[in-house]
């Protein structure tokens, strides 16, 4: 196996130290080091995945392997808001799917994508577990998470709006409400 040449301190490599200083040794822990390196840096870069190799002895190939099979693993940066659309079955019966069209036609992504401002990502979800909001969405911010439910498409809209007024606020120094 080749030395990792990754930009490790650039790439916020430390965050990866107590992760693998926990699991890089523990038999079957991969699934659980890249959960963890997701949370901590939003995604698996192919740099933290040539430097968890290198810290596992685990092949590139294979973590690439577990990484590309499960659905919860993302191997590009997401935007600063995930935009989570429930699609479980009272969410459907009540119009997430237009709830979605909504998105798509707002912020002019489609599920998986990210605004080209990296402001939000969505992703459409098969349950969220909150059946009597039907429609809802959860929106993950770095640090917590809002549910929004009862939704149409113009409360969608206004709960877009308001969340792009926050970011944008915080971006010249104001406070958002």
């Amino acid at each position: 196996m080749k030395k990792c040449e990754c930009k490790g301190s650039e790439a916020g490599f430390p965050l990866l130290e107590p992760i693998l200083d926990d699991y890089a040794s523990v038999s079957g822990s991969l699934i659980t080091i890249l959960q963890k390196t997701q949370d901590a840096l939003g995604y698996l870069s192919e740099e933290s995945i040539d430097y968890i190799a290198e810290r596992t002895k685990i092949p590139v190939s294979q973590i690439y392997g577990v990484a590309t099979f499960y659905a919860q693993f993302r191997l590009k940066p997401i935007g600063r808001f995930l935009i989570l659309v429930c699609m479980g079955t009272a969410c459907h019966v009540n119009g997430a799917s237009d709830i979605v069209d909504a998105i798509t036609e707002k912020l002019g992504i489609a599920d998986g994508e990210t605004t080209e401002d990296g402001l939000f990502t969505l992703n459409i979800v098969a349950c969220l577990g909150c059946c009597s909001l039907a429609p809802v969405i959860m929106v993950r911010e770095k640090g917590g998470e809002e549910v929004y439910g009862n939704l149409t498409r113009a409360s969608l809209v206004k709960v877009l709006d308001n969340i792009a007024a926050g970011a944008t606020a915080e971006g010249k120094g104001e406070v958002s409400a």
